[in-house]
Protein backbone atom coordinates (compact mmCIF):
# COMPACT_ATOMS: atom_id res chain seq x y z
CA UNK A 1 0.00 0.00 0.00
CA UNK A 2 1.47 3.32 -1.06
CA UNK A 3 0.31 5.42 1.87
CA UNK A 4 0.98 2.91 4.61
CA UNK A 5 4.68 2.35 4.39
CA UNK A 6 6.59 3.71 1.44
CA UNK A 7 7.86 6.92 3.04
CA UNK A 8 11.21 5.31 3.78
CA UNK A 9 11.52 3.55 0.45
CA UNK A 10 14.07 5.07 -1.86
CA UNK A 11 15.22 4.57 -5.41
CA UNK A 12 17.44 1.75 -6.53
CA UNK A 13 21.04 1.96 -5.21
CA UNK A 14 22.54 2.82 -8.58
CA UNK A 15 20.03 5.59 -9.38
CA UNK A 16 21.45 9.12 -9.69
CA UNK A 17 20.26 11.78 -7.25
CA UNK A 18 16.82 13.13 -8.09
CA UNK A 19 16.58 16.65 -9.49
CA UNK A 20 13.34 18.53 -8.86
CA UNK A 21 11.28 20.56 -6.46
CA UNK A 22 7.89 22.03 -5.59
CA UNK A 23 6.00 23.91 -8.31
CA UNK A 24 2.60 25.50 -8.83
CA UNK A 25 1.32 26.38 -5.37
CA UNK A 26 2.43 28.64 -2.50
CA UNK A 27 0.90 27.40 0.77
CA UNK A 28 2.56 30.19 2.72
CA UNK A 29 0.44 32.76 0.90
CA UNK A 30 -2.85 31.26 2.00
CA UNK A 31 -1.49 30.88 5.51
CA UNK A 32 -1.11 34.65 5.80
CA UNK A 33 -4.66 34.52 7.17
CA UNK A 34 -3.31 32.80 10.28
CA UNK A 35 -1.19 35.78 11.28
CA UNK A 36 -1.84 39.40 12.12
CA UNK A 37 -3.25 41.27 9.16
CA UNK A 38 -1.37 44.34 7.89
CA UNK A 39 -2.79 47.81 8.26
CA UNK A 40 -4.69 48.98 5.19
CA UNK A 41 -2.68 51.67 3.44
CA UNK A 42 -2.03 53.16 0.05
CA UNK A 43 -4.43 54.38 -2.62
CA UNK A 44 -7.89 52.85 -2.92
CA UNK A 45 -8.36 50.95 -6.18
CA UNK A 46 -11.94 51.03 -7.45
CA UNK A 47 -13.80 48.69 -9.78
CA UNK A 48 -17.37 47.60 -10.34
CA UNK A 49 -17.06 43.92 -9.38
CA UNK A 50 -14.32 42.09 -7.53
CA UNK A 51 -13.87 38.36 -8.11
CA UNK A 52 -11.91 36.66 -5.33
CA UNK A 53 -10.32 33.52 -6.76
CA UNK A 54 -9.11 32.60 -10.23
CA UNK A 55 -10.10 28.94 -10.45
CA UNK A 56 -12.52 27.68 -13.07
CA UNK A 57 -15.55 29.18 -11.31
CA UNK A 58 -13.90 32.59 -10.98
CA UNK A 59 -12.78 32.57 -14.62
CA UNK A 60 -16.25 31.46 -15.74
CA UNK A 61 -17.84 34.29 -13.78
CA UNK A 62 -15.43 36.83 -15.30
CA UNK A 63 -16.14 35.50 -18.77
CA UNK A 64 -19.90 35.69 -18.18
CA UNK A 65 -19.65 39.31 -17.03
CA UNK A 66 -17.55 40.23 -20.06
CA UNK A 67 -20.07 38.59 -22.40
CA UNK A 68 -22.79 40.74 -20.84
CA UNK A 69 -20.77 43.83 -21.71
CA UNK A 70 -19.62 44.40 -18.13
CA UNK A 71 -15.91 45.19 -18.26
CA UNK A 72 -15.58 47.05 -14.97
CA UNK A 73 -14.31 44.14 -12.88
CA UNK A 74 -11.08 42.75 -11.47
CA UNK A 75 -10.17 39.16 -10.60
CA UNK A 76 -7.65 38.56 -7.81
CA UNK A 77 -5.85 35.24 -7.24
CA UNK A 78 -3.06 34.40 -4.81
CA UNK A 79 -1.17 32.15 -7.25
CA UNK A 80 0.97 33.38 -10.15
CA UNK A 81 -1.16 31.56 -12.73
CA UNK A 82 -4.97 31.44 -12.79
CA UNK A 83 -6.84 28.18 -13.18
CA UNK A 84 -7.00 26.67 -9.69
CA UNK A 85 -6.90 22.87 -9.96
CA UNK A 86 -6.87 23.17 -13.77
CA UNK A 87 -3.39 24.58 -14.33
CA UNK A 88 -0.31 23.31 -16.11
CA UNK A 89 3.46 23.34 -15.85
CA UNK A 90 6.44 22.78 -18.17
CA UNK A 91 9.07 20.12 -17.48
CA UNK A 92 11.93 19.71 -19.91
CA UNK A 93 10.25 22.17 -22.35
CA UNK A 94 7.13 19.97 -22.46
CA UNK A 95 3.71 20.85 -20.99
CA UNK A 96 2.09 18.67 -18.34
CA UNK A 97 -0.89 19.00 -15.97
CA UNK A 98 -0.59 20.23 -12.39
CA UNK A 99 -4.05 18.93 -11.52
CA UNK A 100 -7.15 18.03 -13.51
CA UNK A 101 -6.19 16.37 -16.77
CA UNK A 102 -9.37 15.53 -18.69
CA UNK A 103 -12.97 16.54 -19.34
CA UNK A 104 -15.67 13.95 -20.13
CA UNK A 105 -17.84 14.94 -23.07
CA UNK A 106 -20.60 16.97 -21.37
CA UNK A 107 -24.20 15.86 -21.36
CA UNK A 108 -27.16 18.03 -22.38
CA UNK A 109 -27.64 19.42 -18.87
CA UNK A 110 -24.21 21.09 -18.99
CA UNK A 111 -25.27 23.55 -21.67
CA UNK A 112 -22.91 26.30 -20.46
CA UNK A 113 -19.95 23.93 -20.82
CA UNK A 114 -21.19 22.75 -24.22
CA UNK A 115 -21.41 26.36 -25.36
CA UNK A 116 -17.86 27.03 -24.20
CA UNK A 117 -16.45 23.98 -25.98
CA UNK A 118 -18.15 24.98 -29.22
CA UNK A 119 -16.73 28.49 -28.98
CA UNK A 120 -13.24 27.11 -28.37
CA UNK A 121 -13.50 25.07 -31.56
CA UNK A 122 -13.55 21.72 -29.79
CA UNK A 123 -17.01 20.85 -31.08
CA UNK A 124 -19.31 21.75 -33.96
CA UNK A 125 -22.80 20.83 -35.04
CA UNK A 126 -23.11 18.82 -38.24
CA UNK A 127 -26.29 17.24 -39.61
CA UNK A 128 -27.99 17.53 -36.24
CA UNK A 129 -25.23 15.92 -34.20
CA UNK A 130 -22.19 17.14 -32.29
CA UNK A 131 -18.84 16.40 -33.92
CA UNK A 132 -15.75 16.63 -31.69
CA UNK A 133 -12.26 17.65 -32.70
CA UNK A 134 -10.54 14.26 -32.79
CA UNK A 135 -7.16 15.81 -32.06
CA UNK A 136 -8.28 16.26 -28.46
CA UNK A 137 -10.39 13.18 -27.91
CA UNK A 138 -8.23 10.79 -25.93
CA UNK A 139 -6.27 8.67 -28.39
CA UNK A 140 -6.16 4.89 -28.11
CA UNK A 141 -5.02 3.04 -26.11
CA UNK A 142 -6.82 4.95 -23.37
CA UNK A 143 -6.54 3.00 -20.10
CA UNK A 144 -4.85 -0.03 -18.60
CA UNK A 145 -4.60 -1.70 -15.18
CA UNK A 146 -1.58 -3.59 -13.85
CA UNK A 147 -2.52 -6.78 -12.02
CA UNK A 148 0.13 -8.67 -10.08
CA UNK A 149 0.38 -12.38 -10.68
CA UNK A 150 2.57 -15.44 -10.13
CA UNK A 151 4.52 -14.73 -13.32
CA UNK A 152 5.27 -11.11 -12.56
CA UNK A 153 1.93 -9.56 -13.43
CA UNK A 154 0.43 -8.12 -16.62
CA UNK A 155 -1.33 -5.05 -17.97
CA UNK A 156 -5.09 -5.46 -18.41
CA UNK A 157 -6.90 -3.34 -21.03
CA UNK A 158 -9.18 -0.89 -19.19
CA UNK A 159 -9.37 0.15 -15.54
CA UNK A 160 -12.20 -2.16 -14.44
CA UNK A 161 -10.55 -5.31 -13.04
CA UNK A 162 -11.65 -8.53 -14.71
CA UNK A 163 -14.09 -10.40 -12.44
CA UNK A 164 -12.66 -13.26 -10.42
CA UNK A 165 -15.08 -16.00 -11.46
CA UNK A 166 -18.83 -16.34 -11.91
CA UNK A 167 -19.77 -15.05 -8.45
CA UNK A 168 -17.63 -11.97 -8.98
CA UNK A 169 -19.22 -11.31 -12.38
CA UNK A 170 -22.67 -11.63 -10.82
CA UNK A 171 -21.84 -8.82 -8.40
CA UNK A 172 -20.59 -6.64 -11.27
CA UNK A 173 -23.91 -7.19 -13.02
CA UNK A 174 -25.89 -6.50 -9.86
CA UNK A 175 -24.14 -3.15 -9.37
CA UNK A 176 -24.74 -2.33 -13.04
CA UNK A 177 -28.47 -2.97 -12.57
CA UNK A 178 -28.57 -0.82 -9.43
CA UNK A 179 -26.94 2.10 -11.25
CA UNK A 180 -29.38 1.76 -14.15
CA UNK A 181 -32.31 1.65 -11.69
CA UNK A 182 -31.06 4.81 -9.99
CA UNK A 183 -30.74 6.55 -13.36
CA UNK A 184 -34.31 5.68 -14.29
CA UNK A 185 -35.98 6.03 -10.93
CA UNK A 186 -34.24 9.04 -9.37
CA UNK A 187 -32.39 10.83 -12.14
CA UNK A 188 -28.83 12.11 -12.03
CA UNK A 189 -27.24 14.94 -14.00
CA UNK A 190 -24.03 16.86 -14.38
CA UNK A 191 -24.24 19.55 -13.01
CA UNK A 192 -26.10 17.78 -10.24
CA UNK A 193 -28.57 20.59 -9.50
CA UNK A 194 -30.11 20.16 -12.95
CA UNK A 195 -31.98 17.14 -11.50
CA UNK A 196 -34.71 17.68 -8.89
CA UNK A 197 -33.56 16.65 -5.42
CA UNK A 198 -35.93 14.02 -3.99
CA UNK A 199 -36.38 11.99 -0.83
CA UNK A 200 -34.64 9.13 -2.64
CA UNK A 201 -31.56 11.27 -3.25
CA UNK A 202 -31.62 12.41 0.38
CA UNK A 203 -31.74 8.81 1.62
CA UNK A 204 -28.63 7.99 -0.41
CA UNK A 205 -26.93 11.20 0.73
CA UNK A 206 -27.51 10.28 4.38
CA UNK A 207 -25.29 7.16 4.37
CA UNK A 208 -21.73 6.23 3.39
CA UNK A 209 -21.32 4.58 0.01
CA UNK A 210 -19.54 1.60 1.61
CA UNK A 211 -22.47 1.01 3.97
CA UNK A 212 -24.91 1.14 1.06
CA UNK A 213 -22.79 -1.35 -0.90
CA UNK A 214 -22.72 -3.66 2.12
CA UNK A 215 -26.49 -3.44 2.33
CA UNK A 216 -26.76 -4.49 -1.31
CA UNK A 217 -24.55 -7.52 -0.70
CA UNK A 218 -21.77 -6.13 -2.88
CA UNK A 219 -18.59 -7.43 -1.26
CA UNK A 220 -16.49 -8.60 -4.21
CA UNK A 221 -12.90 -7.46 -3.59
CA UNK A 222 -12.22 -6.44 -7.18
CA UNK A 223 -15.44 -4.49 -7.55
CA UNK A 224 -14.93 -2.76 -4.20
CA UNK A 225 -11.35 -1.79 -5.06
CA UNK A 226 -12.54 -0.27 -8.33
CA UNK A 227 -15.31 1.72 -6.63
CA UNK A 228 -12.83 2.99 -4.04
CA UNK A 229 -10.51 4.02 -6.88
CA UNK A 230 -13.33 5.92 -8.63
CA UNK A 231 -14.25 7.75 -5.42
CA UNK A 232 -10.64 8.76 -4.73
CA UNK A 233 -10.23 9.88 -8.34
CA UNK A 234 -13.18 12.29 -8.34
CA UNK A 235 -13.70 12.98 -4.64
CA UNK A 236 -10.32 12.49 -2.94
CA UNK A 237 -11.64 9.85 -0.50
CA UNK A 238 -12.80 6.24 -0.58
CA UNK A 239 -16.24 4.65 -0.31
CA UNK A 240 -16.18 4.62 3.49
CA UNK A 241 -16.00 8.44 3.48
CA UNK A 242 -18.18 9.66 0.60
CA UNK A 243 -21.97 9.40 0.53
CA UNK A 244 -23.91 6.75 -1.37
CA UNK A 245 -25.38 9.57 -3.46
CA UNK A 246 -21.86 10.57 -4.53
CA UNK A 247 -20.87 6.97 -5.28
CA UNK A 248 -23.86 6.44 -7.56
CA UNK A 249 -23.65 9.93 -9.03
CA UNK A 250 -20.15 9.13 -10.35
CA UNK A 251 -21.69 6.59 -12.73
CA UNK A 252 -25.36 7.55 -13.06
CA UNK A 253 -24.68 11.16 -14.09
CA UNK A 254 -22.59 9.93 -17.01
CA UNK A 255 -22.74 6.66 -18.93
CA UNK A 256 -23.60 4.21 -16.18
CA UNK A 257 -21.65 1.13 -15.16
CA UNK A 258 -21.24 -1.79 -17.55
CA UNK A 259 -20.22 -5.24 -16.41
CA UNK A 260 -17.72 -7.06 -18.64
CA UNK A 261 -19.45 -8.75 -21.57
CA UNK A 262 -22.87 -7.27 -20.88
CA UNK A 263 -22.71 -4.40 -23.33
CA UNK A 264 -20.46 -3.57 -26.24
CA UNK A 265 -20.41 0.10 -25.29
CA UNK A 266 -17.24 2.02 -25.97
CA UNK A 267 -15.34 3.62 -23.11
CA UNK A 268 -16.57 7.02 -22.11
CA UNK A 269 -14.88 9.48 -24.47
CA UNK A 270 -12.94 12.29 -22.84
CA UNK A 271 -11.16 15.42 -24.00
CA UNK A 272 -7.56 15.75 -22.91
CA UNK A 273 -4.44 17.72 -23.75
CA UNK A 274 -0.71 17.42 -22.96
CA UNK A 275 -1.16 20.20 -20.35
CA UNK A 276 -4.39 18.66 -19.04
CA UNK A 277 -7.21 21.07 -18.25
CA UNK A 278 -4.64 23.84 -18.20
CA UNK A 279 -5.46 24.04 -21.92
CA UNK A 280 -8.97 25.16 -20.96
CA UNK A 281 -8.03 27.54 -18.15
CA UNK A 282 -5.44 29.27 -20.34
CA UNK A 283 -8.07 29.96 -23.00
CA UNK A 284 -10.53 31.20 -20.43
CA UNK A 285 -7.95 33.56 -18.95
CA UNK A 286 -6.31 34.92 -22.10
CA UNK A 287 -9.11 37.33 -23.19
CA UNK A 288 -9.35 38.58 -19.58
CA UNK A 289 -5.65 39.03 -18.89
CA UNK A 290 -5.87 42.80 -18.37
CA UNK A 291 -8.42 42.29 -15.59
CA UNK A 292 -6.68 39.37 -13.86
CA UNK A 293 -4.34 40.27 -10.99
CA UNK A 294 -2.29 37.26 -9.89
CA UNK A 295 -0.07 37.13 -6.83
CA UNK A 296 -2.75 38.89 -4.76
CA UNK A 297 -3.56 37.17 -1.49
CA UNK A 298 -6.92 38.44 -0.31
CA UNK A 299 -6.97 38.94 3.47
CA UNK A 300 -10.30 40.56 4.29
CA UNK A 301 -13.60 41.39 2.56
CA UNK A 302 -15.99 43.82 4.25
CA UNK A 303 -19.52 44.51 3.03
CA UNK A 304 -20.49 48.13 3.48
CA UNK A 305 -23.63 50.17 2.96
CA UNK A 306 -22.90 50.99 -0.67
CA UNK A 307 -20.52 48.22 -1.70
CA UNK A 308 -17.59 46.17 -0.49
CA UNK A 309 -14.01 46.91 0.52
CA UNK A 310 -11.19 44.41 0.22
CA UNK A 311 -7.69 44.13 1.68
CA UNK A 312 -5.12 42.13 -0.28
CA UNK A 313 -1.40 41.48 -0.13
CA UNK A 314 0.57 42.10 -3.31
CA UNK A 315 3.10 39.25 -3.22
CA UNK A 316 5.48 40.78 -5.77
CA UNK A 317 5.51 44.22 -4.14
CA UNK A 318 5.43 42.89 -0.58
CA UNK A 319 2.79 45.45 0.34
CA UNK A 320 -0.94 45.66 1.11
CA UNK A 321 -3.52 46.83 -1.44
CA UNK A 322 -6.97 48.31 -0.86
CA UNK A 323 -9.81 47.66 -3.28
CA UNK A 324 -13.41 48.88 -3.38
CA UNK A 325 -16.29 47.67 -5.56
CA UNK A 326 -20.06 47.70 -5.80
CA UNK A 327 -20.19 43.90 -5.49
CA UNK A 328 -17.97 40.88 -4.92
CA UNK A 329 -17.99 37.28 -6.11
CA UNK A 330 -16.37 34.96 -3.57
CA UNK A 331 -14.85 32.38 -5.93
CA UNK A 332 -12.51 30.96 -3.29
CA UNK A 333 -13.13 27.68 -1.44
CA UNK A 334 -16.03 28.14 0.95
CA UNK A 335 -13.96 27.61 4.09
CA UNK A 336 -11.62 30.36 2.86
CA UNK A 337 -14.54 32.70 2.15
CA UNK A 338 -15.73 32.14 5.72
CA UNK A 339 -12.36 33.45 6.94
CA UNK A 340 -12.21 36.39 4.52
CA UNK A 341 -15.68 37.86 5.06
CA UNK A 342 -15.93 40.01 8.15
CA UNK A 343 -19.66 39.15 8.33
CA UNK A 344 -20.19 35.77 6.64
CA UNK A 345 -23.79 34.61 6.19
CA UNK A 346 -25.19 32.14 8.71
CA UNK A 347 -25.17 29.32 6.15
CA UNK A 348 -21.45 29.77 5.58
CA UNK A 349 -20.73 29.83 9.30
CA UNK A 350 -22.69 26.63 9.83
CA UNK A 351 -21.39 24.68 6.82
CA UNK A 352 -19.31 21.59 7.62
CA UNK A 353 -17.19 20.64 4.64
CA UNK A 354 -14.05 18.52 4.41
CA UNK A 355 -11.34 18.83 1.77
CA UNK A 356 -8.85 16.28 0.50
CA UNK A 357 -5.09 16.94 0.27
CA UNK A 358 -3.70 16.10 -3.15
CA UNK A 359 -0.26 15.53 -4.64
CA UNK A 360 0.77 15.44 -8.30
CA UNK A 361 4.22 14.64 -9.62
CA UNK A 362 5.44 15.03 -13.20
CA UNK A 363 8.45 12.84 -13.99
CA UNK A 364 10.69 13.45 -16.98
CA UNK A 365 12.49 10.24 -17.88
CA UNK A 366 15.80 9.83 -19.69
CA UNK A 367 14.59 6.93 -21.83
CA UNK A 368 11.50 4.78 -22.38
CA UNK A 369 10.42 2.25 -19.79
CA UNK A 370 10.76 -1.47 -20.32
CA UNK A 371 7.55 -3.13 -21.46
CA UNK A 372 5.57 -5.60 -19.37
CA UNK A 373 3.18 -8.28 -20.71
CA UNK A 374 -0.35 -7.34 -21.70
CA UNK A 375 -1.92 -4.07 -22.86
CA UNK A 376 0.43 -1.50 -24.43
CA UNK A 377 1.37 1.85 -22.81
CA UNK A 378 -1.76 3.97 -22.51
CA UNK A 379 -2.84 7.44 -21.55
CA UNK A 380 -4.04 6.41 -18.05
CA UNK A 381 -2.11 3.69 -16.20
CA UNK A 382 -3.13 2.36 -12.76
CA UNK A 383 -1.98 -0.46 -10.45
CA UNK A 384 -4.65 -2.76 -9.04
CA UNK A 385 -4.65 -2.86 -5.25
CA UNK A 386 -2.90 0.48 -4.82
CA UNK A 387 -4.38 3.49 -3.06
CA UNK A 388 -2.49 5.74 -5.49
CA UNK A 389 -4.28 6.87 -8.65
CA UNK A 390 -1.64 5.87 -11.20
CA UNK A 391 -0.22 8.14 -13.84
CA UNK A 392 -1.06 9.68 -17.19
CA UNK A 393 1.32 10.01 -20.11
CA UNK A 394 1.56 13.75 -20.76
CA UNK A 395 2.90 13.07 -24.26
CA UNK A 396 0.05 10.73 -25.21
CA UNK A 397 -1.88 13.43 -27.10
CA UNK A 398 1.15 14.94 -28.78
CA UNK A 399 0.90 15.09 -32.57
CA UNK A 400 4.67 15.55 -32.94
CA UNK A 401 6.17 12.30 -34.30
CA UNK A 402 9.67 13.20 -33.06
CA UNK A 403 10.82 10.68 -30.40
CA UNK A 404 10.88 12.36 -26.99
CA UNK A 405 11.73 11.17 -23.47
CA UNK A 406 8.64 10.01 -21.56
CA UNK A 407 6.85 12.56 -19.33
CA UNK A 408 4.50 11.00 -16.78
CA UNK A 409 2.19 12.76 -14.31
CA UNK A 410 1.32 10.72 -11.22
CA UNK A 411 -1.59 11.43 -8.84
CA UNK A 412 -2.00 10.72 -5.13
CA UNK A 413 -5.08 11.54 -3.03
CA UNK A 414 -3.95 11.73 0.59
CA UNK A 415 -6.01 11.26 3.77
CA UNK A 416 -6.67 14.48 5.65
CA UNK A 417 -4.45 13.26 8.49
CA UNK A 418 -1.43 13.68 6.22
CA UNK A 419 -2.11 17.30 5.26
CA UNK A 420 0.43 18.55 7.78
CA UNK A 421 3.02 16.11 6.49
CA UNK A 422 2.40 17.28 2.93
CA UNK A 423 3.19 20.83 4.03
CA UNK A 424 6.13 20.03 6.32
CA UNK A 425 8.12 17.32 4.60
CA UNK A 426 10.58 18.27 1.80
CA UNK A 427 9.90 17.48 -1.81
CA UNK A 428 12.52 14.71 -1.77
CA UNK A 429 10.42 12.78 0.75
CA UNK A 430 7.39 12.81 -1.54
CA UNK A 431 9.49 12.16 -4.64
CA UNK A 432 10.71 8.93 -3.04
CA UNK A 433 7.15 7.90 -2.25
CA UNK A 434 5.97 8.54 -5.81
CA UNK A 435 8.90 6.80 -7.50
CA UNK A 436 8.63 3.83 -5.15
CA UNK A 437 4.96 3.42 -6.04
CA UNK A 438 5.64 3.62 -9.78
CA UNK A 439 8.48 1.14 -9.40
CA UNK A 440 5.89 -1.48 -8.45
CA UNK A 441 4.87 -1.59 -12.10
CA UNK A 442 8.09 -0.22 -13.65
CA UNK A 443 11.13 -1.48 -11.69
CA UNK A 444 13.43 0.36 -14.07
CA UNK A 445 11.75 3.76 -13.54
CA UNK A 446 13.72 5.13 -10.54
CA UNK A 447 17.03 4.91 -12.37
CA UNK A 448 15.56 6.67 -15.41
CA UNK A 449 14.06 9.75 -13.71
CA UNK A 450 15.86 12.90 -14.85
CA UNK A 451 13.66 15.46 -13.09
CA UNK A 452 10.52 15.49 -10.97
CA UNK A 453 8.19 18.45 -10.41
CA UNK A 454 5.76 18.07 -7.51
CA UNK A 455 2.64 20.10 -6.81
CA UNK A 456 0.79 19.98 -3.48
CA UNK A 457 -2.78 21.04 -2.85
CA UNK A 458 -3.55 21.13 0.87
CA UNK A 459 -7.30 21.49 0.25
CA UNK A 460 -7.64 20.25 -3.31
CA UNK A 461 -11.30 19.25 -3.45
CA UNK A 462 -14.45 19.06 -1.40
CA UNK A 463 -15.26 15.53 -0.21
CA UNK A 464 -19.00 14.76 -0.65
CA UNK A 465 -19.46 13.29 2.81
CA UNK A 466 -22.88 12.04 3.95
CA UNK A 467 -25.36 14.88 4.34
CA UNK A 468 -23.32 17.51 2.47
CA UNK A 469 -24.95 17.51 -0.97
CA UNK A 470 -28.46 17.88 0.40
CA UNK A 471 -27.58 20.29 3.20
CA UNK A 472 -29.64 23.43 3.76
CA UNK A 473 -26.39 25.40 3.99
CA UNK A 474 -25.26 24.55 0.46
CA UNK A 475 -28.75 25.27 -0.87
CA UNK A 476 -28.74 28.71 0.75
CA UNK A 477 -25.28 29.62 -0.53
CA UNK A 478 -26.17 28.51 -4.06
CA UNK A 479 -29.26 30.71 -4.01
CA UNK A 480 -27.72 33.83 -2.45
CA UNK A 481 -28.20 37.05 -4.38
CA UNK A 482 -27.04 40.59 -3.81
CA UNK A 483 -23.71 42.38 -3.48
CA UNK A 484 -21.97 39.24 -2.17
CA UNK A 485 -22.44 35.95 -4.02
CA UNK A 486 -20.50 32.69 -4.06
CA UNK A 487 -18.97 30.80 -6.99
CA UNK A 488 -16.84 27.72 -6.38
CA UNK A 489 -16.97 23.99 -7.07
CA UNK A 490 -17.48 23.57 -3.31
CA UNK A 491 -21.09 24.65 -3.89
CA UNK A 492 -21.73 21.28 -5.59
CA UNK A 493 -20.15 19.37 -2.73
CA UNK A 494 -17.42 17.99 -4.98
CA UNK A 495 -14.92 19.34 -7.51
CA UNK A 496 -15.20 18.80 -11.26
CA UNK A 497 -14.92 21.22 -14.18
CA UNK A 498 -18.59 21.05 -15.19
CA UNK A 499 -19.81 22.03 -11.73
CA UNK A 500 -17.28 24.81 -11.20
CA UNK A 501 -17.82 26.36 -14.62
CA UNK A 502 -21.60 26.32 -14.24
CA UNK A 503 -21.66 27.90 -10.78
CA UNK A 504 -19.36 30.64 -12.07
CA UNK A 505 -21.74 31.51 -14.89
CA UNK A 506 -24.75 31.41 -12.56
CA UNK A 507 -23.04 33.61 -9.97
CA UNK A 508 -22.67 36.39 -12.53
CA UNK A 509 -26.45 36.29 -12.99
CA UNK A 510 -27.17 36.54 -9.23
CA UNK A 511 -25.08 39.68 -8.67
CA UNK A 512 -26.84 42.93 -7.84
CA UNK A 513 -25.08 45.65 -9.83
Amino acid sequence: MLLAGLAATGCTPDAPALQGGWVGTHPERGHRLRGELPQASGPLRKTGVLIVGGGIAGLACARALARRGIDDFALLDLEDQPGGNSRSHVVGSAPCPLGAHYLPLPGPEAHEVNELLHELGLAREQAGRTVWDERWLCHSPQERLFIDGPNGGYWHDGLLPPPDGAASLAQYRHFSALVARAQRGLGFAMPSHRTRWTAGHAALDAQPFAAWLDGQGLSDARLRWYLDYCCRDDYGADATTVSAWAGLHYFASRHGFHAPGDEAAEREPVLTWPEGNGWLSQRLAEPLRERIHTGRTVLRVTEQRSGVELLAWNEAAGAPERWAARAVVMAAPLFVSARLLTAPPDALRALKQRHAPWLTASLLLREPLLTRPGAPPSWDNVRYGSTALGYVDARHQSLDPTPRPPLLTAYVALPAARRGELLARPWQHWARIVTAELAQTHPDLPAKVERIALCRFGHAMSIPTPGLRGSAELAALNAQRGRVVFAHGDLAGYSVFEEAYTVGVEAAERLSL
